[in-house]
């Protein structure tokens, strides 16, 4: 599977859109996400995409991101001459940068000094790319992440940055559009970076900001109802972001032809089960059809420790669980999936165009053959963030849309070793006092994921006079971008003690809470 998006979902085909080049830089998906913050569609596809595809997809202006290798190894990702043949404005980000020179003749070698993290440019020439954020002579806080540089330019280029040892740290070809930056405008470090990226999708490629929140549920709708018709969609809803946006998505598309299956599996979060049928069922009027699954799982997870094997327990369970209430629908002929862009570009492999999986997800890539269902994806082309506007704009409540992730296994990966219901009982107390004190002092959205974690040991404590011998409970806060790096989150002590008494007092059986102060790397978010 490539990581483009099938041919059939994407957008409409007269929305303007820009492609960005995946050379395998960590900053791929950023790229996307900021000229989608400009309101311009864009799409990731791998630097070596077909020169049929390339043509196809008919894009405004092209954006070729970084990459690990380097320009001038004898293996190095090479610039194809179908992206020069399209004729369309090209911006080149470090490697890419690099990448263009070297295809139009330019020079590229290691540099003496290489450069990683804070560095300051300055600006040289007048041109439409950095005209906006300075003028000649001008500083430019930027981030850079490169060990060689572009010595000599194409004919037809001039300078427009440089800086203490990249003296040729940006390009431009005013006649032909195109341009080159060897720091990063996409990452927040980088002093007018988003304005950068705007200037070159909207002021040089002449996109029109039109992918807003309005302009995507509309063309979804379209392209559900045309691609289901009259017949009937299975929805697996867990209440988490994606399933839920799906869910509200498709009812407001096809109405009575949603029937979805809500598998509680008992490793939910504190009254999560009947906080999804109040807002789906209730509330919003779609079909759910509630399965209380909860014995099955803990019975299947009965003496099981180790995480990984919990969570292929788990999933196949669910699976198995879901097929059998599927069993029982049999006018349904699509299934729906809260597959979001993300997920495709991770599964395909994008960070290199190859095989290269960063991680995959049981969502994407088809279906059981035995289900004999047709798939449909709503939010295929969405980024996270994307996700939550549209489900805002659909009338999902804020706490729901605003949610911080939970791992798909729930309660199974926070429970370290295995799993009981007296476990689960205790971690889901803790982890409702933690995330309402949360919300309650104004912390939740100022932190990217929280959450309790039940440890699998015990602790000396005291209760009045008596000395107890309980649980122990873990919290866990995160700041962070991406997900791809994390810093634990400097909640106040203050808000801490206040958490860590509620804990200890209202819930008999912990005696201790501990606050987590990893950072990723080394430590991951979740624990398991």
């Amino acid at each position: 599977m490539k990581a483009a998006l099938r041919a059939e979902e994407s957008p409409a085909p007269n929305r303007a859109r820009i492609l960005i080049l995946d050379f395998g830089s960590q900053y791929t998906q950023l790229i996307a996400r900021r000229v989608r913050e400009a309101g311009v569609y864009s799409e990731v596809h791998p630097h070596d995409i077909s020169a049929e595809a390339l043509k196809a997809l008919q894009a405004a202006g092209i954006i070729l991101s970084g990459g690990p290798e380097s320009v001038i190894g004898e293996n190095a990702p090479r610039l194809s001459d179908a992206v020069i043949e399209l004729g369309v404005p090209l911006l080149g980000i470090c490697y890419g940068m690099q990448a263009l020179a070297a295809k139009l003749g330019g020079r590229v070698e290691s540099a003496d000094h290489r450069e990683f993290g804070y560095a300051e440019v300055t600006l040289t020439e007048g041109n439409r790319l950095l005209g906006g954020v300075g003028t000649s002579g001008d500083p430019l806080k930027v981030w850079m992440s490169h060990g060689d540089r572009v010595e000599q330019l194409p004919a037809g280029f001039q300078t427009i940055a440089v800086s203490a040892n990249a003296p040729l740290a940006g390009m431009a070809d005013t006649e032909r559009h195109y341009y080159g930056l060897q720091f990063h405008p996409e990452v927040t470090h980088t002093q007018s970076g988003q304005q950068i990226i705007e200037q070159f999708v909207r002021g040089i490629c002449g996109c029109r900001s039109d992918w807003t929140a309005e302009n995507i549920i509309a063309d979804h709708i379209d392209r559900v109802r045309a691609k289901v018709g009259s017949q009937r969609v299975l929805l697996g809803l867990s209440g988490g972001v994606d399933s839920s946006v799906v869910a509200a998505l498709l009812h407001e598309a096809i109405g009575n032809q949603l029937i979805c299956v809500f598998v509680d599996n008992g490793l939910l979060r504190l009254h999560e089960g009947d906080q999804v049928m109040d807002t789906f069922h209730k509330h919003l009027g779609v079909q759910v059809v509630r399965v209380n699954a909860e014995e099955e799982f803990l019975a299947a997870l009965e003496g099981v420790a180790d995480a990984e094997e919990k969570r292929k327990i788990i999933g196949k369970l669910f699976i198995r669980i879901f097929e059998r209430e599927a069993d029982k629908l049999s006018d349904v002929k699509w299934l729906a999936q809260g597959t979001i862009y993300p997920d495709v570009i991770e599964s395909a492999g994008a960070a290199t165009g190859k095989a290269h999986v960063i991680k995959s997800h049981h969502n994407v890539g088809g279906l059981p053959e035995r289900m004999k269902l047709k798939l449909v994806e709503p939010l295929r082309d969405l980024f996270k963030d994307e996700v939550r506007k549209i489900g805002s704009a659909l009338g999902l409540p804020q706490d729901l849309v605003g949610r911080h992730p939970f791992p798909g296994p729930g309660l199974g990966v926070r429970i370290l070793g295995v799993v009981k219901k007296e476990y689960a009982d205790l971690l889901r107390r803790a982890d409702d006092i933690f995330i309402g004190e949360l919300r309650k002092q104004g912390l939740y959205d100022q932190v990217s994921q929280a959450f309790a974690v039940f440890l699998p040991v015990k602790s000396v404590g005291v209760m009045g006079d008596e000395r107890r011998y309980d649980h122990v409970i873990a919290l866990r806060a995160v700041e962070t971008v991406d997900f791809m790096t994390a810093r634990w989150a400097r909640l106040p002590f203050e808000f801490l003690d206040r958490v860590a008494s509620r804990i200890s007092n209202e819930i008999p059986g912990i005696s201790r809470v501990t606050y987590d102060i990893s950072n990723k790397p080394p430590a991951t978010i979740e624990w398991e």
